[in-house]
């Protein structure tokens, strides 16, 4: 199983892999190679915060150059297409460590030997091929490639994603939070929609309510810092000079989406999100909680299974850390 992350956080995915039963064996910047004794686990159960790609039973493929590689996984693949018959499009993704120099060109051209190669063997299967990873969360199959090095490959048929992916910047965006929050849609499987309301705790300079307003939404911005570039004066947007955690509906409101990026002792963030779920003052929210000093796992386990866990209110809880996030990982609810 090879399982790939933001580079920095190895001890982190590390430990949330050993939880799952599962031995590393051989790690690197963002990825980890781990044993999995008895069955590969279900794809469509598995729930990890740190994990962004999950490869189970890769194959590992060795070469002393570009052709050598990209044969040795048209040979694999074609053999695993026996008695499978496509008929839809189909992921093709050559991924590979960013900290190395050099290794994404190199794999860059063993993709394009492959790619040629798939043309001449099987036509109609390479017509169907796309590149780029999948939008959402979830199970794909097709093929998927992890270069470990310059000369050896592990490739798999399966692949879980936890939905992260890197977005694309607005010129209007207040911060880089925006794209925290762009990239946690991706996860929900859903976004604020014209004329829901949204309330953004801890709002400034801007970058949720923004990204909200910017769909239609109705936005009650609370921060008594000030907004700036697209969400100060945005017709969507109404702010609010308060206190965020004092900051309550009004009777018989329900907004229909919850925000919160506030820096903040995570354990408070958790409270307050547990107010808002258990009185039902939202019906979704993003929630980012911070662990810097924190044990991140620990905090993990309380989010997800003590009796502070939100999860008991809610049909669907969700944790991620994005591609985005730094020391922090997102909350993803429905109630």
């Amino acid at each position: 199983m090879i399982i790939t992350f933001q580079s920095g956080f190895e001890d982190a995915m590390r430990a949330e892999a050993v939880a799952q039963g599962w031995r590393p064996l051989e790690s690197g910047a963002g990825w980890i190679r781990a044993e999995v004794r008895g069955e590969a686990p279900a794809l469509a159960n598995l729930d990890l915060c740190f994990a962004h790609r999950v490869m189970p039973g890769a194959t590992e493929i060795r070469g002393d150059g570009v052709n050598a590689l990209a044969n040795g996984v048209l040979d694999w693949f074609t053999t695993s297409l026996r008695g499978e018959k496509i008929e839809g499009e189909w992921p093709m993704i050559f991924v590979c460590p960013i900290e190395v120099p050099g290794l994404a060109k190199r794999l860059g051209s063993v993709e394009d030997a492959f790619a040629s190669s798939l043309k001449k063997k099987v036509a109609r299967v390479a017509r169907l091929a796309r590149a780029g990873q999948p939008r959402g969360a979830g199970a794909a199959r097709g093929l998927f490639v992890w270069a470990a090095d310059f000369g050896r490959l592990y490739v798999s048929r399966d692949a879980w994603f936890g939905g992260q992916r890197r977005m694309a910047d607005d010129p209007l965006a207040p911060s880089r939070s925006y794209l925290k929050v762009e990239e946690a849609y991706g996860v929900a499987g859903v976004e604020p929609a014209t004329g829901e309301t949204v309330a953004d705790l801890g709002a400034a300079p801007g970058g949720w309510s923004y990204s909200a307003a910017k769909r239609g939404a109705v936005v009650t911005a609370v921060d008594n810092g000030p907004l700036k570039g697209g969400a100060l004066g945005h017709a969507g947007i109404h702010h609010l000079r308060e206190d965020a955690f004092k900051f309550r509906p009004a009777a018989g409101q329900t907004f229909d989406w919850l925000f919160c990026d506030i820096v903040e002792e995570p354990h408070h963030v958790l409270d307050m999100l547990n107010r808002w779920v258990g009185e039902k003052w939202c019906r979704r929210f993003v929630v980012n909680l911070k662990f810097g000093r924190t044990d991140p796992l620990s905090l993990l386990e309380t989010v997800r299974r003590s009796s502070r866990s939100p999860a008991r209110l809610c049909r669907r809880l969700v944790v991620r850390h994005l591609f985005h996030d730094r020391e922090e990982f997102t909350l993803v609810g429905q109630i």
